[in-house]
């Protein structure tokens, strides 16, 4: 508020100079000498400075007022994270928009269990494997007085109960992986371009190499038939696999998406439902591809998106997939391979 003030107040002070004789001309030699100032006080320093929100937004209020030749000189309200930063809030709006139910209610709802029910209810399931919900809830009922519902337990523990693995052989997914061309992973994921429309992209790799095999990208909501569409894009000209991966995504399930799966003679292995580490690899890939690709990137339209994600699975098979057993990266490059 005092650094407005402070435009405000250097605002009527030059335009009180400009009213009076030989305003013009005051104002004229007091500019020239600023920018001479700023030049002399620029050659120190090494970096570029620091803005605060305010002072970006004075300068890109003052932008309009500039012929287009000069702004490309004083451009310095903007930075590119801070358009990516700026696009990203406009797509959790959008989708805050989108998925909630409505405004928010004045009085809050209910409250749920506390800190220390919480711990209770997991210490007890740690303490007892065996023990369901109905029998946690009778125990925590029985000993604290505290009346709780078996479903509240369940909640509890599927957010907050995390059991230690049971064995440490390898999973049959991974087993059937190190198999040479015998196990695809394939998974989906949304993303928004510039203008906010939604894409949905199919990305396939395989387990074996763990290369990404290809990608497809279809604009707005999707059915059984575009599915088809974005896989046989992705693995045209690549062959098809013996085994299929997939999770529990009703697409996944459609009639055509089936029918061709059986046209192509591949048979389709279904993840544990509910737990994403069952798909270790693909989930791992598209984190990849979002945190350090997409979120550093904006694209226009699908066609714009495929190039783009094209250049990205010529970097990622040819020098961030993991070297076969053979020693080599996909594209038989050994310095790629060691990198």
């Amino acid at each position: 508020m005092k650094d407005l003030l402070l435009a405000l107040l250097h605002l009527a002070v030059t335009t009180a100079k400009l009213c009076g004789p030989g305003g013009g001309r005051a104002v004229t030699a007091e500019n020239l000498l600023l920018k001479q100032q700023l030049i002399v006080l620029r050659r120190a320093r090494q970096r570029a400075p620091n803005f605060s929100v305010g002072d970006r937004l004075r300068c890109g209020f003052g932008s309009p007022f500039l012929s287009p030749g000069r702004i490309r000189k004083v451009a310095i309200g903007v930075r590119p994270s801070t358009l990516l930063a700026f696009h990203q809030a406009l797509a959790r709006r959008k989708y805050r928009r989108l998925l909630s139910s409505g405004p928010r209610p004045k009085k809050p709802g209910p409250k749920g269990p506390s800190e220390a029910l919480i711990r209770a209810i997991v210490e007890l399931k740690s303490r007892n494997p065996r023990f369901g919900c109905p029998r946690i809830a009778r125990v925590i009922s029985q000993t604290f007085r505290i009346d709780i519902d078996k479903n509240v337990v369940h909640r509890v523990l599927s957010k907050h109960y995390r059991p230690a693995p049971g064995g440490t052989g390898p999973s049959w997914l991974s087993f059937i992986g190190h198999t040479t061309d015998s196990l695809w992973s394939v998974d989906l994921f949304r993303c928004e371009s510039i203008v906010l429309q939604s894409y949905w992209v199919l990305v396939v790799m395989d387990q074996f190499t763990r290369r990404l095999v290809g990608v497809g990208v279809h604009r707005g909501p999707d059915n059984g038939a575009d599915l088809c569409r974005m896989f046989n894009a992705a693995i045209h000209g690549r062959g098809a696999p013996r085994h299929l991966s997939t999770d529990h995504d009703p697409l996944f399930d459609a009639h055509r998406w089936r029918a061709n799966l059986r046209i192509l003679e591949i048979d389709e292995i279904k993840t544990v439902p509910h737990v994403p580490r069952s798909h270790p690899f693909v989930e791992r890939l598209i984190g990849t591809m979002r945190r350090e690709f997409l979120d550093h990137e904006l694209f226009w339209n699908a066609r714009d998106l495929e190039r783009k994600l094209a250049d990205f699975q010529a970097y990622y098979t040819g020098a961030r997939s993991h070297a076969p057993l053979a020693g080599h990266t996909l594209v038989h490059n050994p310095s790629a391979a060691t990198r």
